[in-house]
């Protein structure tokens, strides 16, 4: 099987595109170099990760510092 991108030669990674809580982005392939979403077919937001992402705990302790 061969990548239908790859056969065409269009800019695409293979890997996945992980958007964490302050909209920063890093992608599962350690070779990935544009973070662009466009060249990444899988995209999740890293609440989806198993375990979850220490930006989101950040991210809730910031909120409720500022709602108390």
């Amino acid at each position: 099987m061969t990548c239908s991108r790859c056969n065409h030669d269009l800019d695409h990674c293979h890997g996945t595109l992980v958007i964490h809580a302050d909209t920063q982005g890093d992608c599962t392939d350690p070779d990935c170099v544009d973070l662009e979403i466009v060249r990444h077919t899988l995209v999740i937001e890293c609440t989806e990760l198993d375990g979850g992402c220490s930006c989101t705990v950040v991210a809730q302790e910031s909120q409720l510092l500022r709602v108390s």
